[in-house]
């Protein structure tokens, strides 16, 4: 969410609140501005819906969906400045942050480099040790948050194809994104209910999960996170915000 930027609007924010509970919010780098953080702080505020920092590698032009060879150092006090932002705004806007999930590229390359993660995870515990870092099952990200005294949660995506390696299949690649809220529905309760999610070559992986992520930019992700959000209910599943206390 925030990924708008300046003139240009990028994601139907205002509607995707509806449906949701939780938002990752862009902090400037890969998308976003001081302006749009914190109008989009406010509507999550408003909606009753808990805030995250997103932070990314500074690509705009990438949308930070690009690999940058930045150093440890170099992903640490940028993760450290990002979230201390939207930190900032948040406690502007009389909320304080929930979580913390890393944006693409920083978050793709951080599941397998530890030494990446353990820099995300040591900015995150620096600022508020209380901060829940997000990040696939089993991946470098939730063993470098746990070592850092963070609490985690895994995550999985609604709308992103997965390969038999459990990584996201690549955005260059057909089928990589999905759009149709049925589909997506059908597969997130699976998801929930047997703990796997079939791969695009058909193997199934076994995964937990905690927090489901749809993409803001993805074409009509307000519909897909609102008919989401109404099928698990009706599935007798509640969808709520995430908290320490929940993930003990």
């Amino acid at each position: 969410m925030g990924e708008s930027f300046g003139i240009y609007t990028i994601g139907n924010d205002k509607d995707a609140m509806k449906s949701i509970t939780s938002a990752n919010i862009a902090c400037g780098f890969h998308a976003g501005d001081p302006s749009v953080a914190r109008r989009t702080v406010r509507l999550a505020r408003d909606a009753g819906v808990a805030v995250g920092a997103h932070p990314g590698f500074p690509d705009l032009m990438g949308f930070g969906r690009r690999e940058i060879r930045a150093t440890v150092a170099e992903v640490e006090d940028l993760v450290l400045y990002q979230v201390s932002a939207l930190a900032g705004i948040a406690l502007a806007e009389g909320i304080r942050l929930q979580h913390v999930k890393a944006h693409g590229a920083l978050y793709n390359m951080a599941v397998k480099n530890l030494a990446l993660a353990e820099a995300i995870s040591r900015a995150v515990a620096s600022l508020d040790p209380s901060l829940i870092l997000f990040g696939p099952p089993g991946s470098a990200l939730l063993s470098a948050g746990e070592s850092a005294g963070l609490p985690v949660a895994a995550e999985t995506f609604a709308d992103r194809a997965y390969e038999a390696d459990g990584t996201l299949t690549p955005r260059s690649r057909p089928g990589a994104t999905l759009h149709d809220p049925e589909q997506i529905l059908e597969r997130v309760l699976h998801m929930l209910r047997e703990q796997s999610i079939t791969a695009v070559d058909g193997s199934v992986l076994e995964l937990s999960t905690q927090t489901i992520c749809i993409h803001g930019d993805t074409a009509g992700a307000s519909e897909i996170s609102s008919r989401l959000r109404t099928g698990l209910e009706t599935s007798g599943i509640k969808v709520c915000s995430l908290s320490s206390d929940r993930l003990k």
